[in-house]
């Protein structure tokens, strides 16, 4: 994959969904999360038309702060999970990415917890909140368990706020790109609905 990559989510339908493209504006996927689920469920597929299932995200319980996705491809190898670190995430958001291993492999840690709580306060003012977009934009880093930056995650400026993009900061290791990819996924369906 060429970075950076960007997200956009869909915002005229039911579904929270979203393509993503590389740097070439080639797609990469898109990701659809099933509605009415108890457990959530993402299906990543090739491109727009749904061509093919690549990817699924599923949650391993419902309804919990400390709930883990794990992912697996369309035939059913495990590639890893993202697990939320419950109450430490109420404020700052934190998440723990493993390998198909369980063993740790990279830590997603918003940068400034400041831009999205206001982001969140702005949003709910008739009209200003369309412009919150454009002014508070939290941005998320992804490192090794040394400390090593691999990437960020930024929210871009748009209208409705539905724009991100994944910018890589060092050289991938074995399996970290694509579980940077689907990490990144889950997080921002998790966090876009928190601001």
């Amino acid at each position: 994959m060429k970075f950076p990559l960007n997200f956009t989510f869909k915002i005229g339908t039911l579904a929270n969904d979203f393509t993503a493209k590389d740097a070439n504006n080639e797609t990469v996927a898109y990701v659809k999360q099933k509605l009415f689920k108890l457990k959530e469920q993402v299906i990543v597929y090739s491109d727009e038309k749904k061509t093919k299932e690549m990817f699924y995200i599923k949650a391993n319980k419902w309804l919990d702060f400390n709930t883990t996705y794990n992912f697996t491809s369309a035939d059913g190898i495990e590639l890893g999970k993202i697990a939320r670190k419950g109450w430490k995430s109420l404020m700052k958001a934190q998440y723990e990415l493993y390998d198909e291993n369980e063993k740790q492999d990279l830590v997603i840690k918003e940068e400034n917890p400041w831009a999205k709580v206001f982001d969140s306060l702005f949003s709910e003012i008739p009209i200003i909140g369309m412009l919150t977009g454009y002014v508070f934009n939290p941005k998320y880093i992804i490192t090794r368990p040394d400390g090593t930056l691999v990437a960020r995650i930024s929210k871009r400026k748009s209208f409705f706020g539905r724009r991100f993009s994944i910018d890589k900061l060092s050289e991938f290791e074995s399996g970290e790109e694509l579980r940077v990819l689907l990490g990144s996924m889950m997080l921002l369906l998790l966090e876009r609905r928190r601001g």
